[in-house]
């Protein structure tokens, strides 16, 4: 039996499963998928004279081999939920550079990846308060009053704290988007009703600002434009979905609303 070869046989697989989870963390934070595809052929192309390997990623999953001594090594993962973590990606994008320049064993390379996974972002509270303090002063970018300001802070806080207890349920964006946009809305009533608020329209409008699908529309741009019309597909449906769930949330709860006053 060749020791050696089934010893470089299995770095080109190990260097392929890196690749692999590369391309995979940088999906379920957010990245386009022609730059996964781009970091997962760099990472193959870096070691062991490998001249062929080759990626095609979809929003749900990656498709990657390479070729190695005469054979084909083909790995398939699966993603299955992403978030937006736009540190991580630029994290990733630097490891991959390193790797790819320098002379890092694929063992070395395998535990940074996994330090970057592990890689806390911000905790809740951070995210709601800031996150509301935004969606805020949207409300004076819409002609809303001091009162309105504050109201769509307030909503919007409790629409996020909302959110992200919810999204511990693994439902899909599809009701967290549509109980936010219910939320949302049910709440600028009432701040409408207490006095603290002028316009209902704007604070609405303001509130429902974090659940807007912006990072999936421009990375559906991205990759249509970059060829990757499967992925822009999957993609702009997904923010298609998840303005209707808006929509759906906020016209239930002002249908009912304004039945109830005639």
């Amino acid at each position: 039996m060749d020791f050696s070869r089934n010893n470089d046989r299995s770095d080109a697989k190990k260097l392929l499963l890196l690749a692999i989870l590369a391309g995979k963390t940088m999906l379920k934070n957010g990245a386009e998928t022609y730059r996964a595809e781009d970091t997962i052929e760099r990472i193959c192309k870096s070691r062991f004279g490998i001249k062929y390997a080759d990626a095609f990623a979809t929003p749900t999953g990656i498709f990657a081999s390479l070729e190695f001594e005469g054979e084909i090594i083909t790995y398939l993962i699966r993603v299955k939920s992403t978030k937006i973590d736009l540190n991580k990606i630029n994290l990733l994008n630097e490891f991959s550079r390193e790797f790819v320049n320098s002379n890092i064993s694929v063992d070395v390379g395998l535990a940074k990846l996994r330090s970057i996974s592990k890689i806390n972002n911000y905790n809740m509270l951070i995210k709601s308060l800031f996150g509301s303090l935004a969606s805020a002063f949207f409300s004076l970018l819409f002609g809303g009053t001091i009162l309105d300001f504050i109201s769509s802070y307030l909503v919007s806080l409790v629409v996020l704290i909302a959110i992200n207890k919810i999204s511990k349920y693994k439902m899909t964006f599809f009701i967290n988007n549509f109980i936010g946009a219910a939320l949302a809305s049910i709440l600028s009533i009432i701040s409408i009703k207490i006095g603290l608020g002028k316009s209902m329209d704007t604070i609405i409008i303001a509130s429902i600002m974090p659940l807007v699908p912006g990072v999936a529309i421009t990375n559906a741009m991205r990759d249509t434009i970059s060829g990757d019309f499967v992925s822009g597909l999957s993609r702009g449906m997904e923010a298609i979905f998840s303005a209707l769930a808006i929509a759906f949330g906020v016209g239930i709860i002002l249908n009912i609303y304004f039945k109830g006053m005639i």
